[in-house]
């Protein structure tokens, strides 16, 4: 299985949006009581919120700076059209073919090891989460990277609100299955539907994430719209995007990569820059809008939030 790496994130670094610039912005918008609308494309006019989502309003949530604060933060045009998702081809230029998926209505379904199984709508989930925003590295297992400021939930608060049963041992989430728009899960060669999943002790971890926002406005679609999940200390094939099924279970579920080659993509995929990739080096990073390569952190820089919970599973395969 061959994945394709394409340059496009090989700008200069001058065309990255710093974090002061960011921030300067996102209060300006606070102060005016506005949000910022558009389909996640950087200099965008502000609009009619509503208009464009029912849950605009919600942003920009109220910033969460607990597991630090990494900049420089990623440019918004960059981190908005460069990227991974299947389901609506193989390259990274997905973000227009992304924009044809509706999004209202969205309903999630709970089952499994739960209390009782139900059905929720996206947004009346939405206004039963504590919202708030969080800046966070993500690394993709290709060795690009970025850091972006994701709005959302605490995926313990996810965990609770499904009341899991005790003998619930993972988490297993799926990516909507819609082949006539996502053009993608058309080959048969991929296990459709994307899943993935954690195991409970990691999705209630306080570093875990349901996002809803990406910059302080409603997540866009092509970055997995209208939620998606948000471990920052995994690679980025593991944050399984457009979720319609959460499921509780006791038995570790093969993902969808996994099922493709699981010599190189296992369940855990925790960063770690001393475990190479079966066919390149993991030691290093390309930032998004950087000429430069920086050096790889284990648990991409997160590990005295999340180390504690690989201590006694260290037989498994834990980095790839």
């Amino acid at each position: 299985m061959l994945i394709k790496r394409l340059r496009g994130w090989e700008l200069p670094e001058r065309r990255a949006t710093s974090e002061s610039l960011y921030l300067n912005r996102r209060a300006l918008v606070q102060a005016m009581g506005l949000g910022i609308a558009g389909a996640a494309l950087p200099g965008l006019a502000l609009a009619d919120d509503k208009a464009a989502d029912p849950s605009a309003h919600f942003y920009p949530a109220k910033r969460d700076d607990k597991f630090g604060t990494p900049g420089p933060i990623t440019a918004e045009r960059l981190a908005t059209t460069y990227n991974n998702y299947y389901e609506f081809g193989t390259d990274k230029s997905i973000w227009r073919d992304a924009q044809a998926l509706q999004i209202r209505p969205w309903t999630i379904k709970v089952s499994g090891m739960v209390e009782k199984p139900f059905e929720i709508g996206f947004d009346d989930l939405l206004a039963k989460m504590p919202l708030e925003e969080r800046v966070y590295r993500h690394r993709c297992v290709e060795t690009w990277s970025m850091i972006v400021p994701w709005s959302g939930f605490a995926m313990k608060a996810l965990v609770e609100f499904c009341k899991p049963t005790g003998s619930a041992k993972y988490v297993v989430m799926q990516t909507l299955s819609k082949p006539s728009v996502m053009f993608g899960q058309k080959d048969f060669l991929y296990p459709w539907p994307y899943t993935e999943g954690l195991a409970i002790d990691e999705a209630t971890n306080d570093l875990a994430f349901i996002a809803t926002g990406l910059y302080g406005k409603p997540i866009g679609k092509q970055n997995g719209a209208p939620l998606r999940l948000v471990a920052p200390w995994k690679y980025g094939f593991k944050n399984v995007k457009a979720i319609v099924s959460v499921e509780f279970t006791d038995k570790r579920p093969v993902c969808f990569w996994e099922k493709l080659q699981s010599s190189e993509y296992g369940f855990w995929a925790n960063v770690n820059p001393q475990v190479p990739h079966p066919r390149w080096s993991q030691a290093t990073e390309k930032p998004l809008g950087s000429a430069e390569r920086i050096p790889t952190q284990i648990y991409n820089g997160y590990g005295e939030f999340v180390a504690g919970l690989y201590t006694n599973r260290k037989s498994e395969k834990l980095f790839m």
